[in-house]
C-alpha cells in the first residue's frame, strides 16, 4: 500500500530532479498558444513509443492509414488505439485536477476495444491470476507474479489515493505511480500502455504540463532493459534506479521536444514558401488544414477544404509536387495523404531523444 508513503528525492538525484522539472516547464511553455496540432503530435509521439516498448510496431504508412481509419495491420492500429488512450486520460486530469479510477477504466478501453483477443474484456479489470513471463500455461519461472485479481479493487483504490496527492515531488510521484501500477498489472493486456498514459496524467495534473505531453516513452524506449529491470528493482523495495531513468527519459524527452516543438512552428511558413502562391487558394487552405490533420483521407480533405472538385484534386497536386505532403496508400482508390515534415518530425524527434539518452 503507498497512498500515505512519504518519499524524499536522494540527496544526489536533487539536481538532476530539478532540471527534469525546469525541462518539461520550457517545453510546455514553447508550446503554449499553439494549434490543438501541436499537443496531438507530442501525444502520439509518445504513444508511438510507448508501444514500441512492447513491440508493438508498425510502417509509417500503415500508421498513416490507420491514422486516417483506414483498414491497416493490427499493429498501427494498437498504435493509434495508444494515442485515443493517453489523451483520454490527460484531458480527464487536467480538466477535473484529479484522477479516478474510471479514468484508467476509460483508457485501457480505448486502447484495447479493437484488438482481437482482448476487445471483449478493454475497461474491464482482469478476473483470473496472471503473471509476466514464464510459460502461458503456468507461472512456474515466471519473471513476476502480480497481485491476486481479489486484490485489484482495493490496490488500485491506494494507487489512485496516492496520484492526487500534492506533497509529493512531482517525477516521484509519477514514477512511484506508475512501478505500483506496473505491479499490479490490473488488466489482462495493456498494462504498460496505460500505466505509462499515467506518468503524464500526474504531470498534467500537477501543472508542470498543462499545454502538451512530454514523450517520455521515448526515453524509457532507449533504455528498455533498464527499464524492466528498473521496474523489478522497484519491486524489491528500491526506488531509486526508476527514478533515475524516468528523470533522465524527462529531461532528454522535454530538451529535445522542445526543439521539436520549435520546427514545427516553422512549418506553415516553409510550406508556403514552397508553394509560392500569388493570393489565398484551395492550396493554402490545405496548407493550413494538413498542419492541424497532418494525416487525411480525400473525405476528411473534402470535409474540410469543400467538395471534391478539379479544384480541390488540383490544389492536393499541388502540395504533392512540392514535397509538403505524401500519398501513403499507392491506390487509385481510398487514397491517404500525410504530411511529410510532421511525419518525418515525429520519427526524427525519437532517434534525438534515444541519442541523447546516452550522454545523460
Amino acid at each position: 500500500m503507498i497512498a500515505e508513503l512519504d518519499y524524499v528525492v536522494p540527496a544526489d538525484l536533487t539536481a538532476l530532479s530539478e532540471r527534469a522539472l525546469v525541462a518539461l516547464g520550457a517545453m510546455d511553455g514553447e508550446a503554449t498558444g499553439q494549434p490543438a496540432a501541436m499537443a496531438r503530435f507530442m501525444i502520439r509521439s509518445e504513444s508511438v513509443a510507448s508501444s514500441k516498448i512492447e513491440r508493438v510496431s508498425a510502417s509509417t504508412e500503415d500508421f498513416a492509414r490507420a491514422l486516417a481509419g483506414q483498414k491497416s495491420n493490427p499493429s498501427a492500429v494498437s498504435m493509434v488505439a495508444a494515442s485515443a488512450a493517453l489523451s483520454t486520460m490527460v484531458a480527464a486530469a487536467g480538466s477535473r485536477g484529479t484522477i479516478e479510477k474510471a479514468d484508467i477504466l476509460t483508457a485501457h478501453k480505448a486502447l484495447m476495444r479493437d484488438d482481437a483477443a482482448e476487445g471483449p474484456y478493454a475497461g474491464k479489470l482482469r478476473d483470473s491470476q496472471n503473471w509476466i513471463g514464464g510459460s502461458d500455461y503456468s507461472p512456474r519461472n515466471a519473471l513476476y507474479v502480480p497481485p491476486p485479481q481479489d486484490r485489484i479493487e482495493e490496490l488500485l483504490d491506494d494507487l489512485i489515493a496516492f496520484a492526487n496527492r500534492d506533497d509529493l515531488p512531482t517525477m516521484a510521484q509519477a514514477t512511484i505511480a506508475h512501478a505500483q501500477f506496473e505491479s499490479i498489472h490490473p488488466f489482462g493486456d495493456g498494462n504498460g500502455r496505460t500505466g505509462r498514459a499515467l506518468i503524464g496524467a500526474i504531470l498534467r495534473r500537477r501543472g508542470v504540463t498543462p499545454q502538451t505531453v512530454v514523450p517520455v516513452a521515448s526515453g524509457l524506449l532507449a533504455r528498455r532493459d533498464d527499464y524492466f529491470e528498473a521496474l523489478g528493482s522497484y519491486r524489491a523495495g528500491h526506488v531509486r534506479p526508476l527514478l533515475e531513468l524516468m528523470l533522465r527519459s524527462a529531461v532528454a524527452a522535454a530538451e529535445e521536444g522542445r526543439i521539436s516543438v520549435q520546427r514545427i512552428k516553422q512549418f506553415p511558413l516553409e510550406w508556403l514558401e514552397q508553394l509560392q502562391p500569388q493570393r489565398r487558394s484551395t492550396a493554402t487552405d490545405l496548407v493550413r488544414a494538413f498542419f492541424d490533420n497532418p494525416v487525411m483521407s480525400m473525405s476528411d480533405i473534402e470535409r474540410i477544404a469543400g467538395p471534391v472538385s478539379p479544384r480541390l484534386y488540383s490544389a492536393v497536386d499541388r502540395l504533392e509536387e512540392a514535397g509538403i505532403i505524401q500519398e501513403m496508400t499507392g491506390r487509385k482508390r481510398d487514397r491517404v495523404w500525410a504530411a511529410v515534415d510532421l511525419m518525418a518530425e515525429l520519427e526524427d524527434l525519437d532517434g534525438r531523444i534515444a541519442a541523447a539518452m546516452k550522454q545523460l
